[in-house]
């Protein structure tokens, strides 16, 4: 099915592709073969749907994390005193801060380069 509406077959594939680890066990959960999942990989606009519902589920991630950036302050903040070194905790929420600050730095990137080919294509247009 290209163009339009996804057929229920592909987003039960596009759903499989995101839980699995590979395409021929993604291709068996969503109940088709492997190379009809290999062709339909190859169709833009089953790349376009699969792109989209991966970003959705990184941002989703990235959402998580960032929440999750209160209690890494939380625990640097209990450690900073603590009598006994708690070298875990602090690693896991300076991880935790590292990729939270860095998530914010590639969501700002994303905005500016989508603002500038957006600026782009408008030139392109008027150009044309």
């Amino acid at each position: 099915m290209s163009g339009g509406r996804k057929s229920t077959q592909e987003e039960r594939a596009i759903a499989a592709l995101l839980s699995e680890p590979t395409i021929a066990a993604a291709a068996k959960v969503a109940r088709i073969s492997e190379a009809t999942l290999w062709r339909w990989l190859q169709r833009p606009d089953f790349q376009a749907s699969y792109r989209t519902a991966r970003r959705h589920l990184v941002e989703g991630a990235i959402g998580r994390l960032q929440l999750a950036t209160t209690k890494a302050v939380d625990a640097l903040e209990r450690n900073l005193t603590a009598r006994r070194k708690e070298s875990v905790q602090v690693r896991a929420a300076a991880v935790i801060l590292d990729h939270a600050t860095k998530a914010v730095e590639l969501m700002d990137l994303e905005a500016r380069v989508a603002a500038l080919e957006e600026r782009a294509a408008q030139r392109e247009g008027k150009v044309g």
